[in-house]
Protein backbone atom coordinates (compact mmCIF):
# COMPACT_ATOMS: atom_id res chain seq x y z
CA UNK A 1 0.00 0.00 0.00
CA UNK A 2 1.43 3.16 -1.08
CA UNK A 3 1.95 5.85 1.63
CA UNK A 4 1.53 9.42 0.85
CA UNK A 5 2.72 12.40 3.63
CA UNK A 6 1.07 15.41 4.15
CA UNK A 7 0.73 18.59 5.87
CA UNK A 8 -2.69 18.98 6.63
CA UNK A 9 -6.04 16.49 5.80
CA UNK A 10 -9.82 17.41 5.67
CA UNK A 11 -11.79 14.87 5.95
CA UNK A 12 -15.31 15.91 4.23
CA UNK A 13 -16.53 18.23 1.89
CA UNK A 14 -19.59 21.30 2.65
CA UNK A 15 -18.82 25.01 3.91
CA UNK A 16 -17.25 24.31 7.12
CA UNK A 17 -14.71 21.79 4.79
CA UNK A 18 -14.24 23.63 1.80
CA UNK A 19 -13.62 27.02 4.30
CA UNK A 20 -11.41 24.85 6.49
CA UNK A 21 -9.16 24.23 2.58
CA UNK A 22 -9.28 27.97 1.39
CA UNK A 23 -7.82 29.18 4.65
CA UNK A 24 -5.88 25.96 4.92
CA UNK A 25 -4.30 26.77 1.55
CA UNK A 26 -3.78 30.61 1.67
CA UNK A 27 -1.65 29.59 5.12
CA UNK A 28 0.53 27.56 2.29
CA UNK A 29 -0.39 24.41 4.66
CA UNK A 30 -1.22 22.73 1.48
CA UNK A 31 -4.38 20.49 1.89
CA UNK A 32 -5.96 17.67 0.46
CA UNK A 33 -9.57 17.30 0.92
CA UNK A 34 -11.35 14.21 0.22
CA UNK A 35 -14.84 14.71 -0.31
CA UNK A 36 -16.65 11.58 1.08
CA UNK A 37 -19.88 9.88 -0.48
CA UNK A 38 -22.01 12.84 -0.97
CA UNK A 39 -19.69 15.77 -2.21
CA UNK A 40 -20.39 19.51 -0.91
CA UNK A 41 -22.31 17.98 1.75
CA UNK A 42 -26.33 18.47 2.46
CA UNK A 43 -26.50 21.63 0.88
CA UNK A 44 -26.14 19.55 -2.70
CA UNK A 45 -29.56 18.36 -1.70
CA UNK A 46 -31.26 22.20 -1.28
CA UNK A 47 -32.45 23.82 -4.11
CA UNK A 48 -32.38 27.42 -2.75
CA UNK A 49 -29.97 28.86 -0.91
CA UNK A 50 -31.56 32.33 0.29
CA UNK A 51 -29.58 33.03 4.11
CA UNK A 52 -26.05 32.82 3.28
CA UNK A 53 -24.26 36.60 3.00
CA UNK A 54 -23.20 37.32 -0.39
CA UNK A 55 -26.11 36.59 -2.42
CA UNK A 56 -28.87 38.67 -2.48
CA UNK A 57 -30.91 36.52 -4.75
CA UNK A 58 -30.19 33.65 -3.18
CA UNK A 59 -28.19 30.52 -5.26
CA UNK A 60 -28.93 26.70 -5.03
CA UNK A 61 -26.98 24.60 -3.12
CA UNK A 62 -24.93 22.60 -5.29
CA UNK A 63 -23.76 25.62 -7.56
CA UNK A 64 -22.53 27.23 -4.32
CA UNK A 65 -20.72 24.48 -3.52
CA UNK A 66 -19.13 24.37 -6.76
CA UNK A 67 -18.08 27.74 -6.30
CA UNK A 68 -16.74 27.07 -2.67
CA UNK A 69 -14.74 23.91 -4.25
CA UNK A 70 -13.60 26.17 -6.95
CA UNK A 71 -12.64 28.79 -4.63
CA UNK A 72 -10.33 26.14 -2.30
CA UNK A 73 -8.41 25.16 -5.38
CA UNK A 74 -7.47 28.45 -6.25
CA UNK A 75 -4.97 28.41 -3.74
CA UNK A 76 -3.41 25.61 -4.04
CA UNK A 77 -6.22 23.11 -2.30
CA UNK A 78 -6.29 19.48 -3.88
CA UNK A 79 -9.54 18.00 -3.80
CA UNK A 80 -9.90 14.39 -4.23
CA UNK A 81 -13.57 12.20 -4.72
CA UNK A 82 -12.92 9.42 -2.31
CA UNK A 83 -13.90 8.45 1.13
CA UNK A 84 -11.44 7.96 4.34
CA UNK A 85 -12.92 4.14 5.50
CA UNK A 86 -10.59 4.23 8.36
CA UNK A 87 -8.21 6.88 10.67
CA UNK A 88 -5.75 5.90 13.21
CA UNK A 89 -5.29 8.87 15.08
CA UNK A 90 -1.65 9.63 17.32
CA UNK A 91 -2.22 10.51 21.31
CA UNK A 92 0.62 12.93 21.60
CA UNK A 93 1.57 16.15 20.07
CA UNK A 94 3.42 16.01 17.24
CA UNK A 95 2.60 12.12 15.91
CA UNK A 96 1.95 11.68 12.44
CA UNK A 97 -1.85 10.67 12.37
CA UNK A 98 -2.70 7.88 9.36
CA UNK A 99 -5.99 7.48 7.56
CA UNK A 100 -7.27 5.06 4.68
CA UNK A 101 -9.45 6.03 1.66
CA UNK A 102 -11.40 4.00 -0.22
CA UNK A 103 -9.94 0.51 2.17
CA UNK A 104 -6.68 0.99 -0.29
CA UNK A 105 -4.52 4.17 0.13
CA UNK A 106 -2.98 5.55 3.17
CA UNK A 107 -2.43 8.89 3.76
CA UNK A 108 -0.22 10.31 7.20
CA UNK A 109 -1.23 13.63 7.79
CA UNK A 110 0.36 16.37 10.40
CA UNK A 111 -2.87 17.53 11.06
CA UNK A 112 -6.36 16.38 10.74
CA UNK A 113 -9.72 18.60 9.80
CA UNK A 114 -12.95 16.41 10.62
CA UNK A 115 -15.43 17.87 8.55
CA UNK A 116 -18.01 14.59 7.39
CA UNK A 117 -21.63 16.62 8.55
CA UNK A 118 -24.11 15.18 9.94
CA UNK A 119 -27.23 13.17 7.80
CA UNK A 120 -30.74 14.43 8.82
CA UNK A 121 -33.00 11.43 9.60
CA UNK A 122 -36.15 10.74 7.21
CA UNK A 123 -39.18 8.43 7.27
CA UNK A 124 -38.11 6.18 4.45
CA UNK A 125 -41.26 6.60 2.42
CA UNK A 126 -41.05 6.70 -1.16
CA UNK A 127 -43.16 9.55 -1.92
CA UNK A 128 -40.84 11.55 0.76
CA UNK A 129 -37.51 11.16 -0.78
CA UNK A 130 -39.04 11.47 -4.26
CA UNK A 131 -40.22 14.60 -3.17
CA UNK A 132 -36.76 16.36 -1.27
CA UNK A 133 -36.14 19.08 -2.77
CA UNK A 134 -39.52 19.34 -3.67
CA UNK A 135 -41.01 20.67 -1.08
CA UNK A 136 -39.96 18.02 1.35
CA UNK A 137 -37.27 19.06 3.72
CA UNK A 138 -35.53 18.73 7.44
CA UNK A 139 -34.57 21.67 8.08
CA UNK A 140 -37.30 24.86 9.08
CA UNK A 141 -35.36 27.69 9.56
CA UNK A 142 -33.09 27.07 6.26
CA UNK A 143 -36.57 26.90 3.50
CA UNK A 144 -39.51 27.64 5.63
CA UNK A 145 -39.19 31.24 4.43
CA UNK A 146 -40.60 29.30 0.88
CA UNK A 147 -43.37 28.47 2.14
CA UNK A 148 -44.56 31.81 3.58
CA UNK A 149 -48.40 32.13 4.28
CA UNK A 150 -49.14 28.69 2.89
CA UNK A 151 -50.03 25.09 5.12
CA UNK A 152 -47.43 23.20 6.14
CA UNK A 153 -46.75 20.12 8.31
CA UNK A 154 -43.56 18.94 10.39
CA UNK A 155 -43.21 15.85 12.02
CA UNK A 156 -41.47 15.19 15.27
CA UNK A 157 -42.16 15.62 18.89
CA UNK A 158 -38.84 16.16 20.49
CA UNK A 159 -37.05 20.31 21.22
CA UNK A 160 -36.30 20.46 17.95
CA UNK A 161 -39.93 19.75 16.10
CA UNK A 162 -41.34 22.12 18.55
CA UNK A 163 -39.21 25.50 18.00
CA UNK A 164 -38.93 24.72 14.29
CA UNK A 165 -43.21 24.23 13.90
CA UNK A 166 -43.05 27.62 16.35
CA UNK A 167 -40.71 29.28 13.41
CA UNK A 168 -43.00 27.97 11.12
CA UNK A 169 -46.10 29.45 12.87
CA UNK A 170 -44.47 32.69 12.41
CA UNK A 171 -44.49 32.67 8.56
CA UNK A 172 -46.97 29.97 7.76
CA UNK A 173 -50.59 29.97 7.72
CA UNK A 174 -50.90 27.16 9.22
CA UNK A 175 -48.71 24.55 10.55
CA UNK A 176 -49.70 21.03 11.21
CA UNK A 177 -47.42 18.91 13.67
CA UNK A 178 -47.76 15.32 13.60
CA UNK A 179 -46.56 13.44 16.90
CA UNK A 180 -46.03 9.08 16.57
CA UNK A 181 -46.78 8.96 20.70
CA UNK A 182 -50.05 10.05 22.75
CA UNK A 183 -47.20 13.04 24.23
CA UNK A 184 -44.29 15.05 23.05
CA UNK A 185 -40.52 14.55 24.12
CA UNK A 186 -40.08 18.44 23.88
CA UNK A 187 -39.26 20.32 27.24
CA UNK A 188 -42.61 21.73 29.26
CA UNK A 189 -41.59 25.00 28.07
CA UNK A 190 -41.54 24.22 24.20
CA UNK A 191 -44.82 22.62 24.72
CA UNK A 192 -46.26 25.69 25.97
CA UNK A 193 -44.77 27.43 23.00
CA UNK A 194 -47.12 24.66 20.64
CA UNK A 195 -49.78 24.82 22.51
CA UNK A 196 -50.06 28.67 23.00
CA UNK A 197 -50.17 29.08 18.96
CA UNK A 198 -53.47 29.09 17.62
CA UNK A 199 -51.99 28.31 13.51
CA UNK A 200 -50.35 24.99 15.31
CA UNK A 201 -52.56 21.95 15.16
CA UNK A 202 -50.74 18.76 17.20
CA UNK A 203 -51.84 15.67 16.05
CA UNK A 204 -51.11 12.50 18.32
CA UNK A 205 -50.53 9.21 17.51
CA UNK A 206 -50.17 10.35 13.71
CA UNK A 207 -47.86 9.34 11.49
CA UNK A 208 -47.54 10.38 7.62
CA UNK A 209 -48.58 7.36 5.19
CA UNK A 210 -47.66 9.27 2.46
CA UNK A 211 -46.69 12.68 0.69
CA UNK A 212 -49.14 12.99 -2.21
CA UNK A 213 -47.87 15.29 -5.41
CA UNK A 214 -46.04 14.41 -8.16
CA UNK A 215 -43.47 16.80 -8.86
CA UNK A 216 -43.98 19.53 -5.41
CA UNK A 217 -45.82 18.87 -2.54
CA UNK A 218 -50.02 18.98 -2.67
CA UNK A 219 -51.04 16.86 0.18
CA UNK A 220 -50.31 14.25 3.02
CA UNK A 221 -51.89 11.95 3.82
CA UNK A 222 -51.73 10.19 7.60
CA UNK A 223 -52.25 7.37 9.82
CA UNK A 224 -53.47 6.97 13.62
CA UNK A 225 -51.61 4.29 14.41
CA UNK A 226 -54.49 3.61 17.61
CA UNK A 227 -57.34 3.47 15.76
CA UNK A 228 -55.61 2.69 11.98
CA UNK A 229 -57.64 5.44 10.41
CA UNK A 230 -56.60 7.90 7.93
CA UNK A 231 -56.81 11.28 6.87
CA UNK A 232 -55.62 13.98 4.21
CA UNK A 233 -55.21 17.23 4.76
CA UNK A 234 -53.81 19.95 1.88
CA UNK A 235 -50.07 21.61 2.35
CA UNK A 236 -47.32 23.12 0.18
CA UNK A 237 -44.52 21.70 2.51
CA UNK A 238 -43.64 18.73 4.93
CA UNK A 239 -40.54 19.44 7.33
CA UNK A 240 -38.96 16.52 8.76
CA UNK A 241 -37.49 17.26 12.46
CA UNK A 242 -36.78 13.58 13.82
CA UNK A 243 -33.40 14.32 14.87
CA UNK A 244 -30.00 13.84 12.65
CA UNK A 245 -26.93 11.39 12.54
CA UNK A 246 -23.43 12.49 12.96
CA UNK A 247 -21.27 10.94 10.67
CA UNK A 248 -18.61 10.04 13.25
CA UNK A 249 -18.77 6.19 13.07
CA UNK A 250 -15.05 5.89 11.91
CA UNK A 251 -13.99 8.09 14.65
CA UNK A 252 -15.43 5.80 17.24
CA UNK A 253 -13.12 4.78 20.30
CA UNK A 254 -10.16 7.60 19.21
CA UNK A 255 -12.50 10.86 19.60
CA UNK A 256 -14.66 12.49 22.48
CA UNK A 257 -18.11 12.51 21.71
CA UNK A 258 -21.46 12.96 23.29
CA UNK A 259 -24.00 10.05 23.62
CA UNK A 260 -25.24 10.70 20.21
CA UNK A 261 -22.04 10.52 18.32
CA UNK A 262 -21.23 14.53 18.13
CA UNK A 263 -17.61 15.13 18.45
CA UNK A 264 -16.91 17.30 21.44
CA UNK A 265 -14.38 20.88 20.68
CA UNK A 266 -12.53 22.54 23.88
CA UNK A 267 -15.30 25.73 24.22
CA UNK A 268 -14.25 28.27 21.39
CA UNK A 269 -12.47 25.84 19.88
CA UNK A 270 -12.60 23.53 17.14
CA UNK A 271 -9.97 20.96 19.52
CA UNK A 272 -10.57 17.72 20.16
CA UNK A 273 -9.14 15.51 22.50
CA UNK A 274 -6.50 14.67 20.19
CA UNK A 275 -3.51 16.74 19.65
CA UNK A 276 -3.74 17.95 15.74
CA UNK A 277 -7.49 16.81 15.25
CA UNK A 278 -10.08 19.24 14.85
CA UNK A 279 -13.58 18.79 13.75
CA UNK A 280 -15.52 21.81 12.19
CA UNK A 281 -19.37 22.30 11.06
CA UNK A 282 -22.25 19.88 11.74
CA UNK A 283 -20.43 17.04 12.70
CA UNK A 284 -19.84 18.81 16.36
CA UNK A 285 -22.93 21.42 16.05
CA UNK A 286 -26.48 19.88 16.92
CA UNK A 287 -27.39 23.41 17.50
CA UNK A 288 -26.87 25.66 15.17
CA UNK A 289 -26.40 23.70 11.90
CA UNK A 290 -26.34 26.13 9.47
CA UNK A 291 -24.20 26.73 6.06
CA UNK A 292 -22.50 29.61 7.61
CA UNK A 293 -22.12 28.97 11.00
CA UNK A 294 -20.34 25.75 9.32
CA UNK A 295 -18.52 27.75 7.35
CA UNK A 296 -17.38 29.66 10.61
CA UNK A 297 -16.07 26.58 12.44
CA UNK A 298 -14.10 25.52 9.20
CA UNK A 299 -12.37 29.14 8.98
CA UNK A 300 -11.48 28.31 12.99
CA UNK A 301 -10.29 24.78 12.62
CA UNK A 302 -7.96 25.76 10.00
CA UNK A 303 -6.45 28.70 12.19
CA UNK A 304 -6.63 25.96 15.02
CA UNK A 305 -4.29 23.62 12.97
CA UNK A 306 -2.15 26.31 11.55
CA UNK A 307 -1.32 27.38 14.85
CA UNK A 308 -1.32 24.23 15.82
CA UNK A 309 1.67 22.86 13.44
CA UNK A 310 3.55 26.35 13.59
CA UNK A 311 3.99 25.71 17.60
CA UNK A 312 5.18 22.02 16.68
CA UNK A 313 7.88 23.34 14.35
CA UNK A 314 8.97 25.81 17.04
CA UNK A 315 9.17 22.28 19.33
CA UNK A 316 11.09 20.76 17.30
CA UNK A 317 13.99 23.65 16.08
CA UNK A 318 13.93 24.95 19.93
Amino acid sequence: MAVERIKCLIIGSGPAGYTAAIYAARADMKPVLYTGLEPGGQLTTTTEVDNFPGYPDGIDGPTMMVQLQKQAERFGTEVRIGMVTSVEFAKEAGGIHKAVVDNKTEIEAESVIISTGATAKYLGLPSEQRLRGGGVSACAVCDGFFYKNQKVAIVGGGDTAAEEATYLANICEHVTMLVRKDEMRASKAMQHRVNSRKNITVLYNTEVEEVIGEQVVEGLKMINNETKETSQIDITGLFIAIGHKPNTDIFRDQIDMDDTGYIITEPKTTKTNIPGVFACGDVQDKDYRQAITAAGTGCMAALDAERYLASIEQEVEA
